[in-house]
């Protein structure tokens, strides 16, 4: 399945991994858990996507399947209030997991490399809208971003941080007795302010350690992602 995966993943697109960070990376969260029985094929495509610079793979662990038997030490309420705003937007009237949403529109159920490669591909193609810029100096992390063309206000600034690896070994639940390692795993999401693209944007944002930083610009709170950049 890896190297299917892989495979199916890179002549879709037609591309190789490029050498430096490309301007407009497609942001790909994938909304899973550790007491799922259907959601280790979804976390191993998450690893194929996790070291490209064209795409931002991220993995949100949700909490709504801790109490069959095991609590997900990656899970945060927020990522599942984040995936319901989604479904509100998208008029779905349930979560569930996997479930991943490309670039904050596009909604792919389980693990479908090949739908997820067409969605990937889809958004890569889209002339961007933000030149959005990130710079660290020590703990601090500078945003500044400007609109492309005509303001499309109101947007949503948000930073985050992840674990590029994390392994866990699952006593319980529908995975009990798997060992199994997950990519990307978020945590200290946060909302910067918000931005009605009039003027341009510039703010700073603390952001201590060395794990990889990422700034997403999003229309509303759960609308299509206008712009996205990470530091790693």
């Amino acid at each position: 399945m890896k190297h299917f995966a892989t495979a199916l993943l890179a002549a879709t697109l037609g591309l190789a991994q490029p050498a430096v960070a490309q301007q407009n990376p497609v942001v790909v969260e994938l909304y899973t858990s550790q007491g799922c029985s259907s959601c280790p094929p979804a976390d191993k495509i998450l690893h194929e996507l996790a070291d490209r610079d064209d795409v931002i793979a991220l993995a949100l662990h949700v909490d709504y399947w801790d109490y069959i038997g095991w609590k997900d030490p990656f899970a945060d309420p927020a990522h599942a209030e984040r995936q319901r705003a989604y479904a509100r937007q998208g008029q779905r009237r349930s979560i569930y997991t996997p479930e991943m949403i490309v670039q904050g529109e596009s909604d792919i159920v389980g693990a479908k490399p090949m739908k997820l490669s067409e969605a990937i591909a889809m958004h890569a193609r889209r002339a961007p809208g933000i030149a959005l810029e990130l710079a660290r100096s020590g703990d601090t992390v500078t945003v500044s971003a400007q609109m492309l063309g005509a303001a499309s206000g109101p947007m949503t600034v948000h930073l985050l941080r992840y674990t590029p690896m994390q392994t866990t070994k699952i006593k319980r639940g529908e995975n009990a007795g798997k060992t199994l390692k997950y990519a990307n795993v978020v945590q200290g999401w946060q909302v910067l302010g918000k931005w009605d693209g009039a003027a341009p944007l510039a703010l700073d944002a603390q952001a201590t350690g060395d794990l990889p930083t990422v700034v997403i610009i999003q229309s509303g709170n759960a609308g299509p992602i206008q712009a996205a950049a990470r530091l790693r």
